[in-house]
């Protein structure tokens, strides 16, 4: 059976006779089996990928897994280095590769030219399902008025690479790989370092050799045969469990299953604009699909930071993830939080960067983690993920998370706090700053952690210690946090000692970072404690935290929106007009959706919601260029110069921040700051006109649920939330200080 892809706007007319907000409904054989948001999407630039918890396959566009960077990965180790797929000893001619799911893929071809034909008559199908392995069903379609006799091998092996080497494209030597082929079975195991990896084929009717599997068929005339292949990993002798066993219908698979109950406890929305609609159902998908099981505790969830080289759970990313989709999701932010705390650094090592109270920055579980940051599982070089895990501490409470969840990681966030003030601030001034100890580490430590992703108007590489001025700006929101926390509590003392530090920082921060002839804020203070003057993004990222003196907002939101910063996709990492601006650059000129999302919030925090809508228009209007799926980036060429955004040739995709982007600009302009621990919510909803009508249904709210209908001329109401105090404007207002 072929997939049917079809995307239907079902327009219900509303009982006045204009057109009610559309649902969006996809209609698939795997959507009609159990699953949701399914969406079509065009084969990537050479290649595609599917991913599933910590199991990733990157393949060519036809499905063939044979290039150097390709493979399938589990737990950061490559278990399939080849996987191609011949017919009769020859290649096929890929016709089109899609995505069902993020775990799912779907790749069509046909054959060479038979002897006796004007055309090819003979197409191949090639289903895949990729979870801690992966499930292949193949399909040959013979369309001739004849029978066709044929051959079908897929050559396969087996390396066990180290991601990081796979990532690198290093040659490293890899050990020896030990390999069996009987009873329909293939199998290959090897020792790494101190770690066991195997992997076994089951392919039933298969004829099996030390290199391929291959199937003898005749195919009858408008005929069909099939056949079903599974791949199951193993690491350390245990085998891991099967997500997609042979034999069971997809629909009753875990992996569909669980996706689907995402989808009917998520909140709902509905919106006469499809692109936003398929945005935030495709970002969605992805973040289900990038989630990973946590070992201590299997109840709860983490989110891997993206595909293909970051299935692991980042520090940084992970909480600025959290923070994002707490409207659909804040349970995703308590187990990154649980996970993050089980990690929390408790000794001092060089290496690693591990110091007490310190956040990681990373966890590896590859076959040879000398080739990971740091030399080790854990790495802990990132000098923002420890006051941010106090910020969204702060946030959850503010969803209303029971007292006693939160309150029983109080701890790691005051552990958090004295790294900031012990360890962070190693020279006294008050800033937190970054510099590595050993040559193993990242030389650049905030969210712009490439080697040149921090420069000076006139291009030249700013050198560490360096003082990031949205790090200052977290310091400042957790100080904040841990404040309205105490107070809750009744803890004054508490409360008055981090809000007197959160005062203190601020004004501090607004004379030493603020450039007056200039009218921007630098992106940090170097070792001399001197400006960092470059025309960046990171100052959004102030303005989010609230540590911004409302006499400088003003400039900073027409900074953000200058031609030399908005390319009418989304803000640029660095102004066109410096030294180092390069809009095919990792940081130095590109647009991150993630970076983007946060510059809205910010500006909606202050009240300059004419910008954030026209910035949240581009972002939405750019992922439609990409089938709903924003990247990890894309490049910052105008607007006016291209036909749509230019894609990084780099970039990974799905990527966790950047699928939460669309959810979090949504819920900055929806206005919607709660406040449940205290009984009120906030709204004030501002949409870009072209959004139209827009409805979200089902937000979670402690325990209650609240709806949220705006209509295309702004107007709005809402519904449940009994226990709440609803505030709803009609004119935008800042969100509170106290809750980035």
């Amino acid at each position: 059976m072929w997939v049917v892809i079809l995307i239907v706007v079902v327009p219900a007319q509303a009982g006045d006779g204009r057109e009610a907000p559309r649902r969006v409904r996809f209609t698939a054989d795997l959507r009609q089996q159990g699953a949701s948001g399914f969406s079509a999407e065009s084969p990537d630039r050479g290649g595609q990928i599917l991913v599933e918890g910590t199991c990733f396959a990157v393949s060519g566009r036809g499905g063939d897994i044979e290039g150097a960077t390709q493979g399938l990965f589990v737990r950061d180790a490559r278990i399939i280095s080849r996987w191609r797929l011949l017919l009769d000893g020859a290649r096929v001619d890929p016709l089109g590769g899609y995505t069902a799911e993020p775990f799912a893929g779907v790749f069509v071809a046909r054959t060479r030219l038979r002897d006796g034909h004007i055309e090819p008559t003979v197409l191949v199908e090639r289903r895949r399902y990729v979870g801690s392995g992966m499930r292949e069903d193949l399909s040959v379609h013979n369309y001739g008025s004849e029978a066709a006799g044929l051959t079908l091998t897929l050559e396969v092996a087996a390396d066990f690479a180290d991601l990081f080497a796979v990532k690198a494209g290093r040659e490293e030597p890899n050990a020896p790989v030990t390999v069996t082929a009987a009873d329909e079975t293939w199998q290959a195991s090897a020792r790494h370092g101190r770690s066991d990896r195997g992997v076994r084929v089951l392919a039933p009717g298969a004829t099996v050799a030390a290199d391929s599997l291959t199937y003898n068929m005749v195919v009858p005339p408008q005929g069909e045969w099939h056949a079903s292949v599974a791949v199951v990993a193993e690491v350390d002798g245990e085998e891991l469990p099967v997500r997609f066993p042979l034999g069971v219908p997809i629909e009753h698979t875990i992996p569909v299953r669980e996706i689907a109950q995402r989808h009917r406890e998520s909140p709902t929305l509905r919106s006469q604009s499809l692109p936003l609609s398929l945005t935030v159902m495709r970002s969605q998908d992805d973040l289900a699909a990038l989630r990973l099981a946590d070992p201590g505790e299997p109840e709860l969830d983490v989110v891997a930071a993206g595909a293909p080289w970051f299935m692991a759970l980042f520090g940084r990313d992970s909480l600025i993830t959290s923070s994002l989709t707490l409207a659909v999701d804040p349970d995703l932010a308590l187990g990154t939080l649980r996970a993050l705390a089980r990690h929390q650094g408790t000794v001092v090592d060089p290496l690693s960067e591990e110091e007490p109270g310190r956040i990681l920055h990373e966890l590896r579980f590859g076959v040879d983690v000398s080739l990971a940051l740091g030399g080790a599982e854990r790495y802990y070089g990132s000098v923002d993920a420890t006051p941010l895990f106090v910020v969204v501490l702060g946030q959850l409470a503010r969803w209303g998370t029971d007292r006693e969840v939160v309150d029983a990681l109080l701890p790691a966030a005051d552990a958090a706090l004295s790294w900031i003030e012990d360890y962070g601030d190693k020279d006294g001034d008050g800033y937190v700053e970054y510099a590595r100890p050993t040559d193993r580490g990242l030389r650049n430590q905030g969210w712009k952690d490439s080697a040149d992703g921090v420069n000076y108007a006139d291009g030249n590489v700013a050198q560490p210690p360096v003082a990031l001025v949205e790090v200052q700006a977290y310091v400042y929101a957790a100080y904040r946090a841990r404040a309205e926390l105490a107070a809750r509590r009744g803890d004054a003392t508490t409360a008055s000692h981090w809000a007197d530090r959160a005062s203190s920082l601020k004004r501090r921060f607004n004379k030493d970072f603020w450039l007056a002839d200039r009218g921007w804020f630098a992106v940090g203070l170097d070792a001399e404690k001197r400006p960092i003057d470059a025309l960046a993004s990171n100052m959004g990222h102030a303005l989010w935290a609230g540590v911004v003196d409302p006499d400088k907002a003003a400039r900073v939101a027409e900074r953000l929106l200058s031609p030399e910063l908005f390319s009418g996709y989304g803000i640029r990492t660095l102004a066109t007009t410096m030294g180092a601006y390069n809009p095919a650059s990792y940081h130095n000129g590109s647009v991150w959706p993630h970076d983007t999302a946060l510059c809205v919030g910010g500006l909606v925090r202050y009240g300059f919601v004419r910008h954030a809508r026209q910035v949240a228009a581009g972002l939405i209007e750019a992922a439609a260029f990409f089938s709903g799926r924003l990247p990890e980036l894309y490049c910052g060429f105008d607007k006016h110069e291209v036909p749509g955004p230019v894609p990084y040739p780099a970039a990974g995709s799905p990527q966790a921040w950047a699928a939460a982007s669309p959810i979090g600009i949504l819920t900055a302009l929806l206005g919607l700051d709660p406040d449940v621990p205290n009984g009120t919510l906030s709204l004030s909803p501002a949409l870009p006109p072209e959004w139209g009508s827009v409805e979200l249904d089902d937000v979670r709210l402690g325990r209650e649920r609240l709806g949220i209908h705006v209509r295309g001329d702004g107007s709005f109401s809402w519904t449940g939330v009994p226990g709440l105090t609803v505030k709803g404007r009609g004119d935008p207002q800042p969100i509170a200080a106290s809750a980035p």
